[in-house]
C-alpha cells in the first residue's frame, strides 16, 4: 500500500490528510494557523507539523509516496521549513509546495481549467488552465487587500459597531454582538475605546468577528446587511477580473458555509457553473496522487463529493 499526504495551511486553520491510492481517507489532522507571512515561519511550521502528525496517527509514514502542501503566504524559502517537518514526521520525500489557491481549486473540481474564488480569512481569485494558475486577482493581504474576505468583513463589522457606540446610537444587534465578542460592557464610548485597544493589540480578534456580521444581518441590523452586500459585490468583482472557461469553484469558510454572503455571491454569478470546494487538504492529497500516478478518476473519492453546487 502507498499513501498520499496533503496539507492546507491558512491564516486561521491548518489541515492535513492521508489517503490511499483509491481515494480512501485514512487520516486527518487539524491545527492552528499555518500562514508564515501572517504568523512567522516557525509558528507556521509548528502548526503544519502538528496537523501532519495527527493525520499520521497509527499510519506508517514510510508508506507516503508523494505529498503536496498548499500554504498561504509562503515563499520559496518556506520549502526548507517543510522539508524539516517532513523529516521530523518520518516521511522520506519533502512535499511539493504550492499556494492555497491550488489546493482549494483541486478540492472543488478535477477540471483542468476553471476559476477559483476563495474567501476565508483572506480573499483572492485565480484562473486555472491545465491545472496551472494563469491569472490572479487580489490576495493582497489583510492590510491592503483581500476585499470581501473574512478579515475584511470582520473589520467592517467592528468598525461599524465602534462608530455606532462612539455616536451613542441606539444599540443594535451588530454593536451588541461585537461588544460580547470583545468581552466589553458598560457605557457606549467606554466600550468603543476598549474594543479599539483590543483590536489593535490582536488583529485576529477582528478576523474572528467575521461571522457576527451575517448573524447581525439576519437579526435585522441594517449596517450589517450593507456590509454583507458590499462583501459579495467585491468578491464577485474579483472573480470577474480573471474568470474564464470552466466552472467557478467557491472555497474558504466565507463562501462554503450557507449564509447571506454565499447566497449573494451565487446570485451575482448568475448562470455560471458553480461548484463548492470541500477540504483543501484532501485536494492537496489528490494532487499528490495525480503527480505520482496520473489521473486516477478518483477525485470524488478523495475530496468527498462530486460536482456539487
Amino acid at each position: 500500500m502507498i499513501l498520499f499526504a496533503g496539507v492546507d495551511a491558512g491564516g486561521t486553520t491548518t489541515r492535513a490528510a492521508l489517503h490511499a491510492a483509491d481515494g480512501t481517507r485514512l487520516g486527518h489532522g487539524v491545527a492552528g494557523p499555518g500562514n508564515p507571512a501572517a504568523h512567522g515561519a516557525p509558528a507556521a511550521g509548528a502548526a503544519i507539523e502538528q496537523a501532519l502528525r495527527r493525520a499520521l496517527d497509527g499510519l506508517d509514514p514510510s508508506l507516503v509516496a508523494a505529498s503536496v502542501a498548499g500554504v498561504a503566504g509562503a515563499d520559496d524559502g518556506f520549502a526548507e521549513v517543510l522539508r524539516r517537518v517532513w523529516v521530523a514526521c518520518g516521511i522520506a520525500s519533502p512535499p511539493r509546495l504550492v499556494g492555497d489557491v491550488d489546493v482549494a481549486y483541486a478540492a472543488g473540481t478535477p477540471a483542468p481549467s476553471g476559476t477559483l474564488l476563495l474567501a476565508g480569512t483572506g480573499a483572492a481569485a485565480a484562473r486555472f488552465s491545465g491545472r496551472a494558475v494563469t491569472a490572479v486577482a487580489d490576495g493582497l493581504g489583510w492590510l491592503l487587500g483581500d476585499e470581501g474576505g473574512g478579515f475584511w468583513i470582520g473589520r467592517a463589522g467592528v468598525r461599524a459597531a465602534v462608530h455606532a457606540l462612539d455616536r451613542g446610537l441606539p444599540s443594535g444587534p451588530l454593536a451588541e454582538l461585537v461588544s460580547a465578542h470583545f468581552g466589553v460592557t458598560g457605557e457606549p464610548r467606554r466600550r468603543a475605546d476598549r474594543i479599539v485597544r483590543l483590536a489593535q493589540a490582536d488583529r485576529m480578534l477582528v478576523a474572528a468577528a467575521s461571522p457576527l456580521v451575517p448573524e447581525a444581518a439576519a437579526a435585522g441590523d441594517g449596517a450589517a446587511a450593507r456590509i454583507v452586500g458590499e462583501a459579495a459585490r467585491r468578491l464577485a468583482a474579483t472573480a470577474g477580473r480573471v474568470s474564464g472557461e470552466g466552472p467557478i469553484v467557491l472555497a474558504g469558510g466565507v463562501l462554503t458555509a450557507d449564509g447571506p454572503v454565499r447566497a449573494a455571491v451565487m446570485a451575482l454569478l448568475g448562470e455560471r457553473e458553480v461548484v463548492t470546494a470541500r477540504d483543501g487538504a484532501a485536494g492537496a492529497s489528490w494532487l499528490a496522487a495525480l503527480d505520482r500516478l496520473g489521473d486516477l478518476g478518483a477525485h470524488a473519492r478523495f475530496t468527498g463529493h462530486g460536482q456539487l453546487g
